[in-house]
């Protein structure tokens, strides 16, 4: 036996009722509202009161832009640099002359390498994973998805390899007179491995971060990872040099870009001291496994979302 709920259903009528009376209402309201009367000092006023809205919001992140920059400039070049000075004047003094644009020329190329691997892949995937999705276009290619991963790191890779080499003439050339860079290329094998290694972790830690950052904060990329693997990545001093500050030191292990320096500076400039080659090959070699595996990971997560 079954039974029906009856339906109470509104008279056919009264829906235009109401229609009927609120249109009046509705359009007694928009005559009577005030002609707007924009000007320039209004409207100026309106668009920078939204801009200081949006900087009250993301007020963390614009105290990091703002002040991660000149505090590594300070720390480096005026806490860093005077306590280890004294080995650059005794090595000056000596005759085998270290001029700082002999320290400069691996760790310059070592920031290029950084910085061309990291960008050259997150934010082409910054973009093609934004609202219009354009890596579905080559998602649908007739490779499985890791392989897509692994050809845009060894893009990424070729870039930062490129950038590389470009710096090397540029740094060799633009000096002071009497201060030329002395580079020293004893073993190029050495260099060949060194160079690839490091394109390809930076690639493929630009590709772990391409596919884990949020669109939105994307100028925390530059505040909070590429300047300060950059400021504290052995570039204007070697990691040996840090021994007078040792808590620094040991910190600065967990930064990839050290490892990098230091082995574009025992391929180039062998006079200096450097890292153990065992350790700087392990990092740069197991942190491309690691960063490749994690990025592919991610990316294949995020590419069938």
């Amino acid at each position: 036996m079954t039974t029906t709920t009856p339906t109470m259903t509104a008279p056919a009528g009264t829906a235009g009722q109401v229609h009927s009376t609120a249109a009046p209402r509705i359009a007694a309201l928009i005559a009577e509202a005030p002609a707007p009367h924009p000007t320039i000092a209004k409207t100026f006023a309106a668009m920078m009161a939204r801009e200081f809205r949006v900087l009250r919001r993301n007020a963390i992140s614009t105290f990091l832009r703002s002040v991660m920059q000149p505090l590594l400039f300070v720390f480096v070049f005026t806490y860093v640099l005077p306590k280890i000075a004294g080995r650059f004047m005794a090595g000056a003094a000596a005759a085998d002359r270290i001029t700082f644009a002999t320290i400069l020329v691996p760790g310059l190329m070592a920031s290029m390498l950084l910085m061309q691997g990291i960008m050259a892949v997150t934010f082409p995937l910054v973009m093609e994973f934004s609202w219009q999705r354009t890596i579905e276009d080559r998602a649908l290619a007739p490779v499985p998805i890791h392989v897509l991963a692994a050809q845009k790191i060894t893009a990424g890779a070729v870039q930062a390899l490129l950038g590389a080499l470009i710096v090397f003439p540029i740094v060799l050339v633009v000096h002071a007179a009497g201060q030329a860079p002395h580079v020293h290329v004893t073993n190029w094998l050495l260099l060949a491995v060194i160079l690839v290694a490091a394109s390809l972790l930076t690639a493929s830690l630009g590709m772990l971060l391409g596919t884990l950052m949020d669109p939105r904060k994307m100028q925390m990329l530059f505040a909070a990872i590429l300047l300060p693997a950059s400021m504290l990545g052995c570039v204007y001093y070697p990691w040996a040099e840090l021994h007078n500050i040792r808590w620094l030191q040991i910190v600065v292990l967990a930064n990839p870009m050290v490892y990098m320096s230091e082995g574009l500076r025992a391929a180039l400039t062998p006079g200096i001291g450097h890292m153990p080659m065992w350790a700087i090959l392990l990092v740069l070699v197991g942190g491309t496994v690691l960063f490749s595996y994690l990025g592919t990971r991610t990316f294949t997560r995020r590419v069938h979302k």
